[in-house]
């Protein structure tokens, strides 16, 4: 890793919240461009930084792996020898209102569209269209972006009060409850 990413990998991991993390990526133009209103778990700042893009409200969770490059070149140089191929690399554009789930892999020269939730440990190997839930390996197209919606309106709705280590008892004894009586099946 080099000192400019090791130096940004610090000042991220010194950020308090996810949303001082992204508002750091703009203060610093790390990323080829970053939106406003944007959440961004990840600490690691990823190689070639600024062949990523997020468009306004772009959520990303945690342990997202942004692949904007590969190394196929060295094994197939080693194996051929020379230096018939050169390093791979490609553009990660994410558009406006998008939700990136936790462990995901994007690869390079891909665009998600806008409106778009990425289930949690998908695989984005190609583009997304957007307006829609996609998820999987690889990731593909779910549900429009109305219906998880309207779902996710019929789900008993908790208050969420936080206590010494985290939730408090009463929030914690909420969710318990919503779990055991079945209500988000």
């Amino acid at each position: 890793m080099d000192w400019y990413r090791i130096r940004h990998t610090i000042g991220m991991y010194l950020c308090s919240t996810a949303v001082k993390r992204a508002a750091y990526l703009k203060k610093h133009d790390i990323l080829y461009h970053i939106g406003d209103n944007c959440m961004t778990m990840f600490r690691k700042i990823p190689l070639y930084p600024k062949l990523i893009s997020f468009g306004d409200n772009v959520w990303i969770a945690a342990d997202v792996l942004f692949v904007p490059h590969d190394v196929i070149h060295r094994m197939l140089n080693n194996k051929l020898g020379g230096n018939r191929f050169q390093e791979y690399m490609g553009c990660i554009d994410i558009r406006d209102n998008v939700f990136v789930g936790s462990n995901c892999t994007i690869l390079p020269n891909v665009t998600i569209g806008s409106d778009t939730i990425i289930a949690a440990g998908s695989l984005v190997n190609h583009s997304i269209p957007g307006n829609g839930v996609y998820g999987g390996v690889p990731c593909r197209y779910i549900c429009s972006l109305n219906e998880f919606i309207e779902k996710r309106a019929m789900y008993p709705q908790i208050e969420v009060s936080r206590g010494k280590s985290g939730l408090s008892d009463e929030t914690v004894q909420a969710c318990w409850k919503r779990f055991k009586d079945g209500k988000e099946d």
